[in-house]
Parts: structure tokens; C-alpha cells; sequence
């Protein structure tokens, strides 16, 4: 008789942004003429840049004749692609990255949860608390981090970072040997960054224990702060120790086309075994490629023009990151992030814990936000604010707020 992978039924109840999106239903069923302003899940809500749409246009016309028509993808992406990402995201930043080691792919997401397959069944784990769900969910369905401790709500074979309010939201190196330590900066929920010179540190920490950092810049496009890198690549001796995932959806607005792609330096070693190569070989079984279509607006991205309007949606969002931070910070709650990330990343009120923030602002103020304890136990009795409203609803929801 078939059986199923038991690593699914350890997972505690349903995907955080599932469990949301349940309790916001119920409430608009039960609540029909409740208007909902949503600062919750990252979701983008500007439209896709011009130079994109023209991109996408022009590609789509491509496919409907037969001798400009492309079928499947290359797996690591087309080269046009790969190389205007060499030329434009890395070059400028002193960082060679040769095209042949960037994989294109269907989003950050995607890479972030799959990235684990080509780690050893034993690998132990370490990830930041609080942490982006992905990292810690892929792993527990690989069976890698234990059981669930429901009273402790945390993984007993997992080395939790805290990120708390007395170290800045910023991990410090673990006392536990990890064999993968998943880093996120700008970070995704805290919003919080820390200066080249700290991230150095780990890049030097995982080449003296032989760890591999699974380094999530997906934000990186959010970093105004002149002393924090955009990449970890931008660290002396990187390339021997870390994977670079990043993704089109926050600072093109990818995010209902689906386009990133993850960056493995041909140094990356383990016993002459190069990781380039594993990831490639799970590509080439797994995966088809991205659209054509889509890999054409990711190369619009780069063009000059491409380059302004995407500097002018950061700079839409960044405004009312800045917007959220001075307001609740004026109301007197405590807050951080909202400079460098689109993440605001605010302390609830005494005695009230994240869910319960959660019901208050949903069912008085009718916004919507995440309960931080959702992200692990650190995330406890903190709720992060989204900065991909409009403007108008942005500013609509910080007055409902005013009003609790």
C-alpha cells in the first residue's frame, strides 16, 4: 500500500499567508460591507513598469510568428538575460559573476524552498528568528529539522538566530555548528540590515567551519544605506562559501509574472563536488525554464529606460515605508525597518500577543497585517506592515489605526 511523506503531517497547521488569507475571508463573509485595506502579504500593487510592457508586447508578438517562435527555455536561462544581470547587477559592484553562473528561475520563492535538494538528508540547518517561512518549511519536509514542539513552537533539530530588539533584529553567530545557515537582508519580516563589515564576519565564520550561507536578497533593490551590500558577493571569500538568491517581483513588481534567479560562484566546493553543478543537474529534471516571454521583460528591466521607472517604484514604496514608520512611531508604538526594506516591523501593545493584534486590527480598524509570531517564536508580541499599498490606501490604513 502507498504511503505519504510523514515530514508533511509534522508541519504546524497551514502555511502562515494561508492562514491569513482564511481568517480574512471569513471575516469578509461574515462582514460583507467591511472595505479591508491590506498591509500584510508582500504583494506589490503598482503596475508593471512601461519598459516591461513594451517588452512584453514586443515578445509576445514574437511568438506568433513561426520563425521568431521559442518552445522550451534553456535551463539556466536565456543568455541575453543572464548576461544583462552580470553586466548590471553584479559588475557595477566590483563582483565578477560570469553568466554561466546564474540560473534563471520562476521566482525567489521557488528557489528558496528548492535550494535544500541538493544539501545531504543530515545537513543541520540554522536560519534568523524570526525567519521567512520557506526556509524553515522546505526543510521540515525534507525531514531535516525534527519534530514541532508545539509548547515551545520551534523544530528541536533546528539552530534557532534570535532576532530580537536587544541585538538590533540582527542574528549573531550561532554556538551550534550549522551546516547551512540561511541569512535574509535586507530582511523579510524585520526589515532590518546590517553593515558590510558584519556580514563579512559570516562570510569569514562559514569558510573556517566549511558552512554554506543561502544569502535571500530579494530586497537588495530597497538599500539606500551606504554601508550595507547589496550582495554577498561584494565580501573577500564569498564565492568559496555562499548561494545568492534573488528576485524581479519587489523592485519590478514580477510578482504575478514570476521571474528570479539564484547565483552559484564555480569555486563552491565540497569534496570537488562544485554545487554549480548539482543545482544545474536538478534544474535540467525538475524544471523547464522560465517563459520566453517573461525572460524578455526581465531583460526590459535592465535597459536604461527599464532602470528609471524601477528606481521610481522603490522610491513609491520607500515613501510609504517612511509614511508608516513616522506615523505609528509619532502614535507612540515602538518600530523598526522601513529604511533600507519595505518591511515596517512594529512592537503590540502591552499585554496584547501578535495574533490578537492581528483580530484587533482586522476587526476594529479593518486592516490587515501579520502577526509576527507567525515568522517563529522571536516574532512573538511584534506585527509586520507592508509598504506595497497605494499610497491612498496606505494612508487610509494609518488613519484607521490613529482611530483605535
Amino acid at each position: 500500500m502507498f504511503s505519504v511523506n510523514i515530514n508533511f503531517l509534522r508541519l504546524p497547521g497551514n502555511y502562515l499567508f494561508s492562514t491569513i488569507a482564511g481568517k480574512v475571508n471569513e471575516y469578509k463573509q461574515a462582514n460583507p460591507d467591511k472595505s479591508l485595506i491590506s498591509l500584510g502579504i508582500g504583494d506589490v500593487t503598482r503596475p508593471l513598469p512601461p519598459a516591461v510592457i513594451s517588452a512584453l508586447h514586443s515578445a509576445v508578438d514574437e511568438m506568433a510568428d513561426a520563425s521568431t517562435f521559442k518552445g522550451y527555455a534553456p535551463d539556466g536561462g536565456y543568455a541575453f538575460l543572464r548576461e544583462a544581470i552580470s553586466k548590471k547587477d553584479y559588475a557595477p559592484k566590483g563582483v565578477d559573476i560570469s553568466p554561466d553562473e546564474i540560473f534563471v528561475g520562476d521566482g525567489a520563492k521557488s528557489d528558496s524552498g528548492n535550494i535544500q535538494e541538493i544539501f545531504s538528508p543530515n545537513a543541520k540547518i540554522a536560519v534568523t528568528d524570526p525567519v521567512y517561512p520557506v526556509y524553515v518549511d522546505s526543510n521540515a519536509i525534507a525531514g531535516r529539522v525534527g519534530f514541532f514542539d508545539e509548547i515551545e513552537e520551534k523544530w528541536d533539530n533546528l539552530i534557532y538566530m534570535p532576532c530580537t530588539a536587544d541585538n538590533c533584529f540582527a542574528p549573531q553567530l550561532p554556538g551550534d555548528k550549522p551546516d547551512v545557515i540561511y541569512l535574509c537582508f535586507p530582511n523579510n519580516p524585520t526589515g532590518s540590515t546590517i553593515p558590510k563589515s558584519e556580514l563579512q564576519e559570516w562570510v569569514d565564520y562559514a569558510n573556517t567551519i566549511g558552512a554554506l550561507i543561502i544569502y535571500d536578497a530579494a530586497y537588495e533593490a530597497y538599500i539606500s544605506s551606504e554601508n550595507v551590500a547589496h550582495s554577498i558577493f561584494e565580501c573577500e571569500g564569498a564565492k568559496t562559501c555562499a548561494i545568492e538568491i534573488r528576485s524581479f517581483s519587489k523592485n519590478a513588481g514580477f510578482t504575478g509574472t514570476r521571474l528570479g534567479f539564484t547565483v552559484i560562484p564555480k569555486e563552491l566546493e565540497y569534496n570537488g563536488v562544485k554545487l554549480r553543478d548539482l543545482w544545474a543537474r536538478r534544474q535540467g529534471t525538475k524544471f523547464n525554464g522560465a517563459p520566453y516571454i517573461i525572460q524578455k521583460a526581465g531583460e526590459a528591466v535592465y535597459s536604461d529606460q527599464g532602470q528609471k521607472e524601477v528606481r521610481e517604484l522603490v522610491e513609491y514604496y520607500m515613501e510609504n515605508a517612511r509614511l508608516i514608520r513616522e506615523t505609528l512611531d509619532g502614535m507612540g508604538y515602538t518600530v523598526s525597518g522601513g529604511i533600507d526594506a519595505p518591511y515596517i516591523w512594529m512592537k503590540t501593545p502591552e499585554g496584547v500577543d501578535s495574533w490578537g493584534f492581528f483580530d484587533r486590527l482586522l476587526t476594529e480598524a479593518n486592516v490587515v497585517g501579520t502577526p509576527g509570531s507567525g515568522f517563529g517564536p522571536s516574532g512573538e508580541g511584534y506585527f509586520r506592515l507592508t509598504a506595497f499599498g497605494t499610497h491612498e490606501n496606505t494612508k487610509e490604513a494609518l488613519e484607521r489605526i490613529k482611530r483605535l
